[in-house]
Order: C-alpha cells, then sequence, then structure tokens
C-alpha cells in the first residue's frame, strides 16, 4: 500500500507530554515536518508544553481534568482507552500517532489513514507486566494483573485498527510482530547534536557518563555499586522516583546532577571520556548523542544497542546487569580507550541523523515509499 495524498490534512497524537524523553523528541522531530498538525494528547502539563512546543497547537481529552487531580497518571490506567477512543479525527485524511501506550487506539473513519510511529507494544502490558507488578502499587497484586489482562486485550484489537506500522527499530519491530502479529518498517529516531558551548563542568577530568531517566528498570543503581568499588569518576544526568536512593548509594567518586537542559548535557557528552547505557533499551538515543561527540560506548548486550554498538569499534558491550559484570566491562573499555577513533565513532551514528529522519518520514508521507 502507499500513501498518497495531495495536501492532506494531518493531525499526530502522542499519549502524554509530562516530561522530556526520546518519544517526546521524536514529536517534536514530527511537529517540525508537520507545523501545522495540531497535536492531541491524553494529557499533559502545561508548564512543559510552553517550554518544549511553544508554537505547537496542544488539544487534550477528559482526562486532563482526571490528571490535574490525582496529580499522576498510574491510577487513570483503565480510563485512558475510552480516552484516545474519544478523541474525534473525523476531519483530518491522515493521522500519525506516537504512541509507547495507548495512541494506537484511535477510531478513524475508513478514509483516514492511520500510521503508527511505534516505541513499542505497551510494555507494562506484555514483556515488562511482571515487573510493573512488582513497582509497589497501591492497588493488590490480583486487581494489577485483572487490570492488565482486559488491557492487553483492549491493546491487541487497537493494534489492528492501524494502516501502518513504523518501528523504532528492528527490536521493537519483532515485539511488533510478536504481540500485534503486525509486520512493520524501521524508521530510526532522530539524533541531534548540539554545538559545545564550553561551558565549564564542575567535575573530575575523565569521568564516564549516564544519562538516563532514573528508574529502576534502567538498573542505574548497578552502575553506581560498580563505580564505587572502581572507584573511578562517574556523573549521571536525569530525574525519576530512584534519585534520592541512588544519592544515598553513591560514593564520593559518584555524581548524580538531576535534570540538566540539553545545551549542558551535551557539554557533559563532549567532555567525557565515554558512556555507560547499563539497561536494556528499545532504541536507545542518548548512546548515539555521546556517539556524536566521538565517544565510545558500554551498553548492556541487549535491546537496541545490538544495533548500533559495534565491539572494538564505537564501544563494548557487557553480557548481565550485575555490578560485577558492568565493572568488568568498564576496565575492559578503559583499556581500549587509546585503540577507539573518534572520527570513526562519529560515522557510525550518522546514519541517525535528524535530517535522516525527516526525509524518510517526508517521502513516506508522500507516497514516494512504498509501505
Amino acid at each position: 500500500m502507499s500513501i498518497n495524498i495531495q495536501n492532506p490534512r494531518i493531525a499526530l497524537v502522542h499519549d502524554w507530554l509530562l516530561e522530556m524523553g526520546g518519544a517526546e523528541k521524536t514529536l517534536k522531530a514530527l511537529h517540525e515536518i508537520f507545523p501545522q498538525a495540531p497535536i492531541y494528547t491524553l494529557f499533559y502539563n502545561k508548564k512543559f508544553t510552553n517550554w518544549f512546543l511553544p508554537q505547537a497547537d496542544i488539544r487534550t481529552t477528559f482526562a486532563q481534568k482526571f490528571y490535574s487531580t490525582f496529580h499522576g497518571h498510574k491510577l487513570l490506567t483503565p480510563l485512558l482507552p475510552i480516552a484516545v477512543e474519544s478523541i474525534d479525527l473525523s476531519g483530518f485524511d491522515m493521522v500519525i500517532s506516537s504512541s509507547f501506550a495507548f495512541a494506537k487506539g484511535l477510531i478513524l473513519k475508513p478514509q483516514t489513514k492511520h500510521i503508527c510511529y511505534c516505541y513499542s507494544p505497551t510494555r507494562q502490558l506484555w514483556d515488562w507486566h511482571l515487573e510493573y507488578k512488582q513497582e509497589g502499587h497501591i492497588a493488590p497484586r490480583t486487581w494489577v494483573s485483572l487490570v492488565q489482562h482486559f488491557m492487553r486485550i483492549w491493546d491487541r484489537h487497537a493494534s489492528t485498527r492501524v494502516d501502518q506500522f513504523i518501528a523504532i527499530s528492528e527490536n521493537v519491530c519483532r515485539r511488533i510482530k510478536k504481540y500485534y502479529q503486525r509486520d512493520s518498517v524501521v524508521i530510526y529516531p532522530p539524533v541531534t547534536r548540539l554545538p559545545v558551548t564550553n561551558y565549564q563542568l564542575p567535575v573530575t577530568e575523565g569521568y564516564f557518563l549516564i544519562v538516563s531517566r532514573l528508574f529502576k528498570h534502567k538498573n542505574i543503581d548497578i552502575a553506581v555499586k560498580a563505580f564505587n568499588k572502581l572507584e573511578w569518576p562517574l556523573v549521571i544526568i536525569g530525574d525519576g522516583p530512584e534519585l534520592k536512593r541512588l544519592k544515598k548509594l553513591a560514593g564520593q567518586t559518584v555524581k548524580l546532577l538531576g535534570y540538566q537542559p540539553d545545551e549542558i548535557t551535551h557539554q557533559y557528552y563532549a567532555d567525557c571520556s565515554a558512556f555507560i547505557m547499563p539497561q536494556e533499551e528499545d532504541f536507545g538515543i542518548t548512546p548515539i548523542e555521546a556517539m556524536n561527540y566521538g565517544k565510545p560506548v558500554l551498553a548492556l548486550k541487549r535491546g537496541g544497542a545490538l544495533e548500533y554498538i559495534e565491539e572494538g569499534i564505537n564501544g563494548e558491550f557487557f553480557d548481565d546487569p550485575t555490578e560485577e559484570v558492568l565493572a568488568d566491562g568498564v576496565r575492559r573499555l578503559k583499556q581500549n580507550m587509546q585503540n577507539y577513533n573518534s572520527v570513526e565513532i562519529k560515522k557510525s551514528a550518522e546514519r541517525f541523523s535528524a535530517d535522516r529522519f525527516k526525509k524518510e518520514f517526508e517521502e513516506l508521507t508522500n507516497g514516494t515509499v512504498q509501505i
């Protein structure tokens, strides 16, 4: 099938807009391709969107009132399928959903084309459903399991409403096939490189770097423990529910800086010795951001990292998410440091540029790509 609509009326749909992440950076790139397209979302943080998407026409659902009341969204989960199905997109020819959870479940007219840029099949319902139940929910686990069961039925059915899935990686492409029984094409997300500002960083030279949201499944704690034992400098940028616990865990050589704006974060990329990714990612934008500055990456040998880390060329792998195995990987990375070529590392990141992303998406929506 090809999409070939002259001057289509396009809408963008994103699950929710609360904070900066890889999905939100990708949505912004889509907004730059289609600046006139309104952005529909289940709920949002207005302070964040005023800063991040100041020119966008953002439209929300009835879930916004509930989010404002509860100041969170986990309790809203059973309502979100109803909220996404309530969005009226009858005036559009093409809808592009940017989905890691519910945005794929739109109900559209038969003539409206639906392209879903999928970051992953809903992880708390499928491959991470057990971990999600162990995250300390207020509701009993039996209730959480019941909700997950019925949500899986809805999620599987919702996937049939999409005309074309686009996966962010081959890794996600395989999961879409497994859980939704749907084929997809891969368009890697955009990765930008900001100019260095020569900001004077208050850290020791020769430090290793992690940039990540601080959630339990990100395995940041094993990196903290490994660097405590190695007594080598590690800088961690990012915010999340694990921040306080990780600060208590950190030794003298580990610095947690919390959230930092992109300009400062990219200065840390430029000045670090290497980048550490201790978690499995669907794709993983932050390691490629580091590679854009010629920095080698140590990554857990799982997920999206398998698609861009070449051992001995732009980084190394470690096999298991334990502090001992990670520490051994850091030692190997440091021993090989003089063998890495920063020019070659930068070249390996070029295929993930923002310009390439925009070109591929424009070709697809203009009908020049068969899907």
